[in-house]
């Protein structure tokens, strides 16, 4: 029996978004049904694809003869049209599919898409706009959001707690973020992440992971 991280998947809305997130899938070895009501778009895809449909995605009767109900992972990448992405949203519940992805364009779509059944809702634009504003702000060589309110950097240490234990160094208190990962710059091209402990000592272009609230970073990443 295949993983849940490798069971099929059915992507709905084959645009930007939706195309480049099924062919990353496919590539990784998942099986990806992608469905699209524009044929040329889906006359691009296939072979690219491991199945490919032109249909309305918010047609239930459509979707059902396309075998969408035997699948456990939905994602909506249905671009501008909100009534459409919502609707679809509404379909994918009323066919028990019980891992539904959706992409939002906004707060206020996203709250909607949550509310008629959306698992999971991703706003890719403005993800995207906050992570380049993070990495054009401070010393932040890398910027992911974990959770609402709560990151992880990829950044170089201050001086402030370099060549001193991490238990030394009270980043949790002073800061309240915690240095989870380093890669030591004295181990040159061979240097791979490995795990901090409190016996770790930081030196000058060492690369570290650190989490914490996106204030607490950002506090962080701007001290010297």
């Amino acid at each position: 029996m295949a993983s849940v991280h490798n069971e099929p998947v059915v992507v709905l809305g084959l645009g930007r978004f939706g195309s480049s997130l099924a062919l990353e899938l496919a590539s990784r070895g998942t099986e990806v049904l992608g469905i699209d009501i524009n044929s040329k778009i889906v006359d691009a895809l296939a072979g690219r694809l491991t199945n490919v449909a032109t249909a309305d995605c918010t047609d239930g009767e459509a979707l059902r003869q396309l075998g969408v109900p035997e699948f456990q992972r939905a994602v909506v990448a249905i671009g501008t049209d909100l009534e459409a992405s919502v609707l679809t949203t509404v379909l994918l519940t009323d066919l028990g599919i019980s891992h539904i992805w959706a992409k939002a364009l906004n707060r206020r779509h996203a709250e909607i898409l949550s509310r008629v059944g959306a698992h999971h809702v991703v706003l890719p634009e403005q993800h995207m706009g906050e992570r380049i504003a993070h990495l054009l702000s401070g010393r932040m060589l890398d910027y992911v959001e974990v959770d609402q309110d709560f990151a992880m950097i990829k950044t170089k240490p201050p001086r402030d707690i370099v060549g001193v234990p991490l238990r030394e160094s009270r980043l949790r208190s002073r800061y309240g973020v915690t240095v989870v990962a380093v890669k030591s710059e004295a181990l040159g091209a061979k240097a791979r992440f490995g795990y901090a402990t409190a016996d770790t000592v930081l030196m000058y272009g060492d690369l570290i992971l650190v989490v914490g609230t996106v204030g607490d970073l950002e506090r962080f990443a701007e001290s010297d």
